[in-house]
């Protein structure tokens, strides 16, 4: 999708809300796993409700892009109902998305919010590796380069965790930081698939969009049966919801929509940016609400992944075709 003409301000504005939209869901999270007094919440359900709302939210989408009730009815009886194998190709990034949505609760129980956000940048070497594999893409030697800065940076992060001092349940960082390694390598194969069955053909964002959140649903309602079932059926299905766990389950479904727009009004080098500023306002929350204690390791590891991240999303430069004046003195070279 090529990007349109808009102003800086505009796109400024996007990487902001994204900036925020991620930073906030991972210490809202973190918050209401380990903070909050309130009975706990089963996070099968809330990743369920999440799928529920995005698929709603790309209905409404749908309805904008088709103009008429009538377009939208026969765009989804073509695609939905009389498409049985697109929803099959579908449920497979429905499957692997549902399992890294649970990862991310199983990770944020377990590791500090601004861990998180740096360990999570992962995906970023798992999703190029995908590419190659999957997309016969290939990658710089300058972004080889900031893979290999930004495995080093996690390692460091993860060398020796740091403490936060005000969490209240007991944490186990080898399981944490195992759910993150499921969720980047769920968030690289699922996003290059998606990518994949997109360039495919040329249905609508949006379609493909409700034909996997369809998928969705069925398959994280299957999760909350086979894994809390019982509990769910005795207390009910929204037990110990809060306004806060709402408001994950908000920031969860809003965010993965508003990344397609980022994606189109914006380019890699800000994108990069936006993370960067997601694990400064990440970490600057935790410190003040968890108790972090910053550690040399953390504050080196954390430094080297935002560098990585902006050397990675740096444009190829172009060797296949010189410049004049190096053609010029090519030639004069030649003739002496």
């Amino acid at each position: 999708m090529a990007n349109e003409p808009v102003s800086v301000m505009f796109k400024v504005y996007c990487l902001s809300v994204m900036t925020m939209v991620a930073a906030t869901y991972t210490v809202v999270l973190r918050y209401t796993r380990t903070i909050s007094s309130t009975a706990m919440y089963f996070s099968t359900t809330a990743v369920c409700v999440t799928e529920v709302i995005k698929l709603f939210l790309s209905l409404g989408m749908l309805t904008k892009e088709a103009g008429s009730f009538g377009r939208l009815k026969a765009s989804i009886v073509e695609h939905v109902f009389q498409s049985p194998k697109e929803l099959l190709k579908l449920s497979v990034p429905s499957v692997v998305y549902a399992i890294q949505n649970n990862m991310a609760f199983i990770a944020l129980s377990n590791l500090d919010a601004a861990v998180y956000q740096v360990t999570y940048q992962l995906k970023i070497p798992c999703t190029a590796l995908c590419m190659v594999l999957m997309l016969n893409r290939s990658l710089s030697r300058l972004q080889w380069l900031s893979v290999c800065m930004l495995c080093g940076g996690v390692a460091l992060v993860q060398w020796k965790p740091v403490e936060a001092t005000k969490v209240q349940v007991e944490q186990n960082p080898f399981w944490g930081f195992m759910a993150i390694a499921v969720a980047v390598f769920c968030s690289g194969f699922a996003g290059v698939y998606f990518e994949k069955v997109l360039k495919s053909s040329d249905t609508s964002l949006w379609v493909r969009n409700i034909q996997m959140y369809l998928s969705g649903i069925v398959v994280t309602l299957a999760g909350v049966y086979m894994t809390e079932g019982t509990q769910v059926i005795q207390k009910g299905f929204f037990y110990g919801y809060t306004p806060w766990v709402c408001f994950v389950v908000f920031l969860a479904s809003v965010g993965g929509l508003y990344t397609s727009v980022v994606v189109k009004y914006t380019d890699n080098i800000m994108k990069g940016f936006s993370a960067a500023a997601a694990i400064v306002l990440s970490t600057v929350a935790s410190v003040a609400l968890f108790g972090l204690q910053i550690t040399v390791n953390f504050a080196s590891g954390a430094m080297l992944v935002c560098i990585s991240i902006y050397l990675y999303g740096l444009p190829k430069q172009d060797t296949s075709k010189l410049p004049r004046a190096d053609k010029d003195a090519k030639q004069k070279l030649i003739t002496v």
